[in-house]
């Protein structure tokens, strides 16, 4: 099994670690409804996408 020679300090450790960050979640605004949703990705409020009417407006039927 192998063993380090020599103990590995906290910067390097640190250093290491580094790109194991969180990046923040990219979420744009809707145009139609002006809700949060992800780039490229459907509106689940109001079912638009592309500036097309996609799937029936959720807010319609309540």
């Amino acid at each position: 099994m192998a063993v380090p020679k020599k103990k590995i300090s906290k910067s390097r450790r640190d250093m290491r670690r580094s790109h194991l960050a969180l990046s923040p979640v990219n979420v744009v605004t809707c145009p139609n409804c002006g809700e949060a949703r992800l780039p490229h990705h459907l509106c689940d409020v109001c079912g638009s996408y592309n500036g097309r009417q996609i799937l029936k407006d959720k807010r319609l039927n309540a």
